[in-house]
């Protein structure tokens, strides 16, 4: 299991844009193997032939190349990197669509290549290319596709059929046939326990932290895992229409509603481009009305330096180098982003809701408090408890037994379960039970007032028919709890939520000792779901989800930002986040929005830099004072600087 997770955790380092490049078709850089030397190929072969092209051009007594083999040549060398952009271009062109960077690139470069600048014309495309491939790899795609949630389903179900159990697809299960569990495994489909007894963990399903005791008769829900004993079950539903079914579906739909960042670059193209092309335009012809003697290919060949010069090819390399920084510097934290958009999302975000077990507590349980009534000691009274609980599988006995008393243990004997309420038996002569209040009640034992209004789990004692004290379990927080809700309001984030599946009465004090704005308990996941989704009515709230369960998935999805826990949380909260928080630290989540904004400046710094840069080059350029070189040179200084820029992400401290 642990391996598995991994597996999947080590590819979600970048995402993939789905950029669609004019041509109706997604491009992207395929899967982590698809992703590797080949596809630098086209680059590297075209950039080794340009330079030993311009170092040929050096060396003005290489008879050989002129001429025709001078043309080819660059031709060879422009063909791997300029054909999928031209052809991409004009793919554009048939569907109308005319001011795709694509066609400011073809026209840049061919042009050049009709004035003779062929080493320019290769120059600018190879760089265009490795623009791409750098953002390709940094926005490479992660997003859990819902297919690999689905593989976390319960994968068989061992049914009873001629006489014997066999491992079968859940989804061959018709409803009535016999199921068997054994210990660690999920329950496949949603069915009735035909078993006395079993122990389940519903953690997943309800958010309920405490493992649940069934009985005979009682519903029993898909994706519960069983945690004593083997256990049968009659399936009651077809898996479709299974309790885990019906969560990833509504993973399904809100993952749908849900829309895609589209990158800055490209919805920027769309005006950049027609912009460019028309001043290119006019600034071939409009000097005829201006200037005496007016030259046709002077003005013509500065325009194609003007194109050449505006081309982005420097924004296209440093906005991504910007997230991909960006990316590593999260990593490195341990907090793993599915994409550069959920950076800029991050940045967004003013509100922070959080589901409570697994996230902001242990989901561990610990003895939080022990009063025995006198005259008996504390010592005493644990012995007692301990002597019958010993006798029990049941993780709330686990917590009990970790309990140190001093001397020596007490036996018990005739140890019974009562079904529902507890466990009675005999400790050195006398009759002890132990349990719940319906245990206490049946036994008419009077319990002092204080017991009406607990809120924790709480375990009752009473010996020889008198109450003898109690003890209370309760899910321990997790250490940073406190340092992660100050981290946040620190960030500035106006508004921390907790949404639960355990009861309310433990949400809210736990809510109050974390002084959260507010809290509720006792949540359904499709309840989880429609909260989220009505404080997502406001327009200026944007909300990151903090969960862990296979109960946070639709939440997770259906939020402006889901973070899961990746260490304890479950493979489909993994797959369904945006960010997974690697180490099961809520405080990572502050971390998480200061890497998001700080990202989100530099590459802004970034876009001005290109810009201010362009500018210049471009004014340079329209006055004939620059040429194709400083145009190339121009780009790739200002990628160079983005790029030293972004690697200040990397150095940067975020504690």
């Amino acid at each position: 299991m642990v391996q598995k997770k991994k597996i999947q955790l080590r590819d979600l380092g970048h995402h993939d844009h789905d950029h669609d490049h004019g041509d109706g078709h997604h491009h992207h850089g395929g899967s982590g193997e698809a992703f590797g030397f080949r596809t630098y190929l086209p680059a590297l072969f075209s950039f080794v032939m340009l330079l030993l092209g311009i170092t040929a051009d050096y060396f003005e007594n290489l008879e050989f190349f002129r001429g025709w083999i001078r043309v080819i040549w660059y031709l060879a060398a422009y063909i791997p990197v300029g054909f999928p952009v031209v052809k991409q271009g004009w793919n554009s062109i048939k569907r109308g669509n005319f001011f795709t960077e694509f066609f400011l690139m073809s026209i840049a470069t061919l042009g050049a290549f009709a004035i003779g600048e062929y080493p320019e014309g290769v120059a600018v495309m190879v760089f265009y290319a490795v623009g791409e491939l750098f953002q390709e790899s940094a926005v490479k795609r992660a997003k859990g596709n819902i297919k690999a949630l689905l593989d976390v389903r319960p994968n068989e179900a061992l049914v009873f059929r001629d006489g014997n159990f066999v491992a079968v697809n859940p989804e061959t299960v018709k409803i009535g046939e016999r199921i068997q569990v054994r210990v660690g495994e999920k329950v496949p489909l949603d069915g009735v326990l035909l078993s006395p007894k079993a122990s389940l963990n519903t953690a997943a399903i309800t958010g309920e932290s405490k493992p649940q005791t069934l009985q005979k008769d009682e519903v029993v829900y898909a994706g519960s895992i069983n945690l004593d004993g083997v256990m049968e079950v009659q399936a009651t539903k077809v898996f479709k229409d299974s309790s885990i079914a019906r969560i990833l579906e509504m993973v399904q739909h809100a993952t749908a509603r849900k829309s895609k960042t589209e990158l800055f670059i490209r919805k920027f193209a769309r005006i950049y481009t027609p912009i460019v092309v028309f001043l290119a335009i006019g600034l071939t012809f409009l000097p005829y009305l201006f200037v005496e003697d007016y030259v046709f290919g002077d003005w013509l060949y500065r325009a194609l330096i003007f194109l050449v010069v505006s081309c982005p090819c420097a924004l296209v390399i440093s906005i991504p180098l910007g997230y991909f920084g960006g990316l590593g510097a999260a990593s490195r934290n341990g907090i793993l982003f599915k994409g550069a958009s959920f950076l800029d999302a991050v940045a967004k975000v003013n509100t922070v809701v959080m589901d409570k077990t697994g996230t902001v507590t242990k989901g561990v349980f610990k003895i939080k408090e022990v009063v025995s009534h006198a005259p008996m000691e504390e010592n005493d009274f644990m012995k007692y408890l301990m002597a019958i609980e010993g006798q029990s599988t049941h993780p709330i006995a686990k917590a009990i037994m970790e309990y140190k008393v001093e001397g020596e243990m007490y036996t018990a004997s005739e140890v019974t379960e009562i079904a529902g309420k507890g466990l009675k038996g005999l400790v050195n002569g006398k009759s002890v039970w132990v349990g719940n209040r319906a245990l206490m009640v049946a036994n008419q034992v009077k319990m002092p007032m204080e017991m009406e209004a607990t809120e924790e789990s709480v375990v009752l004692v009473a010996i020889q028919g008198s109450f003898a004290g109690y003890v209370t379990i309760a899910d321990e927080l997790k250490e940073d709890a406190d340092e992660a809700i100050q981290q946040l309001r620190k960030a500035g984030i106006s508004k921390i939520g907790m949404l639960s599946g355990d009861k309310d009465s433990i949400t809210q004090k736990l809510s109050k000792q974390l002084q959260l704005d507010w809290a509720m308990g006792g949540l359904l996941p499709e309840d989880k779901l429609k909260e989220v989704e009505r404080i997502r009515k406001n327009p200026d709230t944007k909300v990151i989800f903090v969960g862990d369960g296979i109960n946070d998935a639709p939440v997770l999805a259906a939020s402006d930002v889901g973070m899961a826990m990746g260490g304890l949380g479950s493979d489909v909260a993994i797959e369904t986040a945006d960010v997974v928080i690697q180490t099961d630290h809520p405080s990572k989540i502050a971390k998480a929005i200061r890497i998001g904004r700080s990202t989100r400046k530099i590459v802004w710094q970034n876009i001005a830099l290109a810009f201010g840069v362009k500018a210049l080059v471009l004014i340079l350029g329209a006055g004939g004072l620059a040429t194709m070189w400083e145009a190339v040179f121009a780009d790739v200084g200002v990628a160079l600087l983005a790029i030293l820029n972004a690697i200040r992400l990397q150095r940067m401290e975020w504690n």
